[in-house]
């Protein structure tokens, strides 16, 4: 991946953060690796590209990156480095620990200096018993794995491994508290909790407001003016939808329960499908012909009310 993310992204250091999700989202849709299985070298890019969003999109990240306190990949850089780094997740992320002690050694100095004699060692007093430190975690998910629910195997500090149930319906910057999977207590205290916060990617093609999912969906020119029975994708697969004659550009149609979980509620959102007509993309004389005749006797102003004075 490129050290400098905005040229992975194609944008100036000023652009704006909805200028770095147009250009994220454009991109995914050229590289996405479901429309690229047999290119390799396009899955790397794609990587890159979703890498160099996760930090751009994230405000407080982004202008960590800019003072040059995260590098390309969002580690911290040595000047920088106020925790100790933990073992790395392959997927991305870092540990550090919340209480900022990087490991039971550390931890048992500090206390033993604190207490001075309670400490064994130091005149061989009994140790102090206290709770393991927290840790965090970021974690990027697809869109399709927070809208539906997901298990996704994350690899902790000391080396363990567990599965982590992201529930469906979960939103970005989502917080799960993993109990007692933090770093161990000391002299017997109870562990401390992990904490994994969820950066949900932008998906190519739906767009998720509240528990609502938006697609913009291309129809053809005879499926707009006669209508018919069309296939739509949805988060959960494709289903069958009815297009009304003399549909156009803009028509929104809903499909009730297609959305996303509400956690709360238990009720699913909608679907809204805005329709695109499509012409063809290569000129076509048959049908220039034939709109030639009948735009002869069917003259119309689509852009009459433009005219008009607010």
């Amino acid at each position: 991946m490129s050290d400098d993310l905005y040229a992975t992204l194609g944008v100036s250091r000023d652009a704006s953060q909805e200028d770095i999700k147009r250009a994220y989202r454009r991109l995914a849709k050229e590289l996405h690796p479901d429309l690229n299985p047999d290119k390799p070298d396009v899955a790397e890019r794609f990587k890159g590209v979703t890498a160099a969003y996760d930090i751009l999109s994230d405000p407080e990240k982004r202008g960590r990156y800019d003072r040059g306190e995260i590098d390309a990949s969002g580690q911290e850089r040595p000047q920088y480095q106020y925790y100790r780094d933990f073992a790395d997740d392959p997927a991305a992320g870092r540990y550090y620990t919340r209480e900022g002690f990087g490991s039971q050694e550390e931890m048992q100095d500090f206390f033993e200096g604190l207490f001075g004699g309670l400490g064994r060692g130091r005149g061989g007093g009994s140790r102090t018993r206290a709770r393991g430190a927290d840790v965090s975690y970021t974690l990027p998910i697809d869109f399709l794995e927070a809208a539906r629910g997901a298990k996704k195997r994350v690899t902790m500090p000391d080396g363990r491994t567990i599965d982590l149930t992201i529930p469906p319906g979960v939103h970005d910057r989502q917080t799960l508290r993993l109990k007692g999977q933090g770093m161990p207590g000391f002299e017997g205290g109870p562990p401390g909790d992990a904490y994994v916060e969820l950066h949900v990617q932008p998906h190519p093609y739906f767009e998720r407001k509240d528990h609502n999912i938006h697609l913009d969906l291309p129809v053809t020119l005879a499926e707009a003016v006669l209508g018919g029975r069309i296939e739509v994708p949805t988060i959960d697969g494709p289903v069958a939808m009815t297009v009304p004659k003399g549909a156009n550009t803009g028509t929104t149609l809903r499909l009730r329960g297609r959305g996303v979980l509400d956690q709360k509620s238990g009720q699913r959102g909608d679907q809204y499908v805005r329709l695109q007509v499509a012409l063809p993309k290569k000129p076509d004389a048959e049908l220039e012909e034939f709109v030639q005749r009948w735009a002869s006797d069917h003259a119309y102003d689509p852009r009459a009310d433009l005219r008009r004075p607010s």
